[in-house]
């Protein structure tokens, strides 16, 4: 069993720079406080320990017992360090099935001390693979070792202390492996939004920016023509067009500015007065009123009719 916390958002982990429960550790300093989280609870394994030390069994049966400890052990972390791992569930299932058959065997041969090792095997049922599966594994794990408490000499004084922590930590650890899972997706969920908010806000300035240049560059070519062929006869008036060309120009910095700070809402008196310079200026006779009348309809409604008409005035 392991915990850790990890940063909002980030990619340090919290604590000791452990990895986050259900991810695999990534460097040295992970798998260390990792593997060092998951010792702690191996404390409960005093009983057996010492068992084989003060339990006064044959030299052959304490090697037979360190042995199927260590393995025991080994086999366990393999599986709470496998948590939250995208891999087939085949190799989990025989590895804890091999589990529970060394903690039976280490049970009927050494005593009752061993079945605590049952719950370990509830555990790491929880940790290593999903809940469709663990509510399966984890009272089949208890059942064995109720069954194993039955039929060794005083199983049945441990049976009640270690058969409610079996069942509890196994589908604690479900708990846990489902919590870890369901953050891992609004985590990512979180990262996609994100994404298409910018890439929604970037089409929106994209489009506004069009919109703005579109209008503003093609009034300027065609004022900048106009200039071009009144300059040799008419200066007064090429000096006029110029005026405009400047005052365009400055109006479309103005509305670039506002548009990519996002306070932009563009007016439709403002509008018409734009498409009457422009189309004057086309040569272009146009019955534009003075007063739209536009005073009961909402702003996002003149908004739009005010973008359709610029949008208007752009293609003539």
């Amino acid at each position: 069993m392991t915990t850790a916390t990890r940063t909002t958002g980030g990619g340090s982990y919290g604590g000791l720079g452990a990895a986050a429960m259900g991810k695999r550790p990534e460097n040295r300093r992970q798998w260390l406080v990792k593997a060092l989280w998951s010792g702690i609870w191996l404390v409960f394994l005093s009983a057996p320990v010492v068992d084989l030390l003060d339990g006064g069994h044959g030299p052959l049966a304490q090697v037979l017992g360190w042995t199927g400890l260590v393995v025991f052990v080994a086999c366990y972390l393999a599986l709470v360090f496998r948590t939250g791992r995208s891999e087939r569930n085949g190799p989990v299932l025989l590895l804890l099935a091999l589990l529970s058959a060394e903690s039976g065997a280490l049970v009927l041969f050494l005593g009752r001390e061993w079945l605590v090792l049952f719950v370990y095997v509830a555990i790491a049922s929880g940790a290593a693979l999903p809940l469709r599966l663990a509510c399966w594994t984890i009272p089949g794990a208890s059942a064995l070792m109720a069954g194993a408490a039955l039929v060794v000499p005083g199983g049945r004084a441990f049976l009640v202390g270690l058969l409610v922590p079996a069942l509890l930590g196994g589908f604690a650890m479900t708990g846990v492996r489902e919590l870890v899972r369901t953050t891992i997706a609004l985590r990512e969920a979180r990262a996609t939004v994100a994404q298409l908010a910018a890439n929604e806000e970037r089409l929106r300035l994209a489009r506004d920016l069009h919109d703005l240049l579109g209008h503003s560059l093609s009034l300027i070519t065609l004022k900048s023509e106009l200039a071009g062929r009144m300059l040799p006869a008419h200066p007064d008036l090429a000096a006029r067009q110029i005026a405009d060309i400047e005052q365009v120009s400055r109006q479309a910095m103005t509305d670039v500015r506002e548009a990519v700070t996002g306070y932009r809402r563009p007016r439709l008196g403002s509008e018409l007065a734009g498409a009457r310079v422009a189309l004057t200026a086309a040569e272009v006779r146009a019955d534009l009123p003075a007063d739209p009348g536009l005073d009961d309809v909402p702003e996002d409604s003149e908004a739009a009719l005010a973008w359709a008409l610029r949008e208007a005035v752009t293609n003539v």
